[in-house]
Formats: C-alpha cells, structure tokens, sequence
C-alpha cells in the first residue's frame, strides 16, 4: 500500500505539531514547515525514530511574500505530491488596533490569510487532476465573530472559515474533503504570541483543550466529510452559535468587556 503524504505548515508547536504526531501514529509520509529550525529538526528527529515514516522539513518564515509558492516549488523539486495539506500557521495579536505595529498586522494578514491562499491554490489544483485530496485550513471560533482588541486577528479567521466552507461545496462531488477547523483556547503558545496581558493568560489557563484533542477531531471530522468542526466542548459550540439569537451589538459590547486588559 502506497503511504499517504500530509504537509503541515507551522508545524513545530501546538497543533500543527499535535497533527504531525498524530498522523506518524498513522503511518502518514510528514512534510513539516515552519521557521524555527531547532524545533523542527528535533521533532523530524523524534518522529523518524518512533515510526516508519519519511518525514522530510522545510525553515521557511512563510510571512515572507511568495512564500507558498517556494514550498510549492520546493515539494516539486523533491518528486513528493502532497494527499492532505494542513494550513496551521498563524498567529494573533493583542490590543487596540491602532496602536499596533502595522507591519505586524501585515504579517498576519500574510501568514493567516495569503500563504493559505496560496498554498491552497497551488495543492488544489494538483489533488484536482488526481480526483483525490483533503486540506484542512485551521480557523477558530474567533472566525464566527468580531473580537474587540483581536479585530485583525478574528477577521483573518472569518476568511478562512468562509472560504473554506466555499471549498467544500465546490470539491465535495469531487473527491476531494475541505474542513476548516475551529478551535476555541488551545494548549500552546498562542496567547505569549499574541501578547495577552498575564492576567488574562492566568484566568484562562484551566480553560484550554490539548492540542492531540484538537486534532483528533478534526480528522474525525474530515473522514466524516464535515465542512467544519469546533473543538473544545458544548461550550464553545454554543458560543458560535449566539451569534444566531442576540443582537450584534450586544455581543460586541460583551466580548469587548470580556477581552479588555
């Protein structure tokens, strides 16, 4: 039997790490990318030595422009074809909007929203011509709505939820399964990325689900063919659902106080 080949991109910690692990279990062939050398070697390293599998490792910084078609280029150049490509990079960023570092807001659009285009495109097009593939692009229940002192952040996630779902109506007579995945708070290192006060961090570490929870999931949700799934419990399945039965702009004032330092 002919292994199957995932490509994860951020692939060095939280999730996309959690998904590599997971799919090593499954005998699936790993193309790892993220920038961060020492990690990604040590977890090729760590993988290879537990399984059978090929696992093979790209450093790219993917907020760098034309950085999806390098590693589209880069798998080309490697003979390798890719059966589910998993879009996991991306990061937030706390605060009021306008006092943030713009180039940093440009780097998340690039991260969260171009690379992820790019890359879908690219793979798409090759699973099109095989009639067979999966990707699962990685939204959040922030996607479902606007996040005061998470504006960009959320909004890049609304995108990715979108267009996702746009996909699998397109692709799903077509062999080929699109899932957006959408976790709430997450075992990682999302919140010191993003620059969340400590406080906040400290009053919503007893709320996180583990990355390896996250992820099982999702692929339980991707061989049952699902649009998207979120992760994490009733809780936050309710939470994307309020949007359906309250006035926008009391959710807005609530979130807002919520996420205020």
């Amino acid at each position: 039997m002919v292994m199957k080949t995932a490509l994860i991109t951020g692939a060095s910690s939280g999730i996309g790490q959690a998904f590599a692990e997971e799919l090593a279990t499954r005998q699936t062939n790993l193309i790892l990318i993220a920038r961060s050398q020492d990690k990604l070697y040590r977890l090729a390293k760590h993988l290879r030595e537990k399984t059978s599998i090929d696992v093979k490792v790209m450093v790219q910084d993917l907020t760098e422009p034309q950085a999806g078609q390098k590693v589209y280029d880069w798998v080309q150049n490697k003979g390798l074809s890719v059966d589910l490509l998993i879009n996991n990079a991306g990061f937030g960023d706390y605060g009021l909007f306008y006092e943030r570092d713009l180039s940093r807001q440009l780097a998340m659009i690039q991260l969260n929203v171009t690379v992820l285009v790019e890359l879908t495109h690219l793979f798409l097009s090759q699973m099109q011509q095989r009639g067979e593939g999966s990707i699962i692009n990685v939204s959040s229940i922030a996607g479902f709505q606007p996040l005061a002192y998470m504006s960009l952040y959320a909004a890049t996630k609304a995108f990715v939820l979108s267009f996702t779902e746009a996909l699998w109506a397109e692709n799903k007579d077509k062999g080929i399964k699109c899932l957006a995945l959408c976790p709430g708070p997450t075992e990682s290192e999302f919140f010191e990325a993003a620059r969340f006060p400590q406080s906040f961090q400290d009053k919503n570490n007893g709320n996180l689900t583990s990355a390896m929870a996250v992820v099982k999931d999702a692929l339980n949700a991707l061989d049952n063919h699902k649009s998207n799934v979120v992760t994490g419990g009733i809780g936050n399945k309710i939470i994307v659902n309020i949007t359906r039965f309250l006035p926008r702009e009391f959710l807005l004032r609530a979130v807002e106080k919520q996420f205020r330092a």
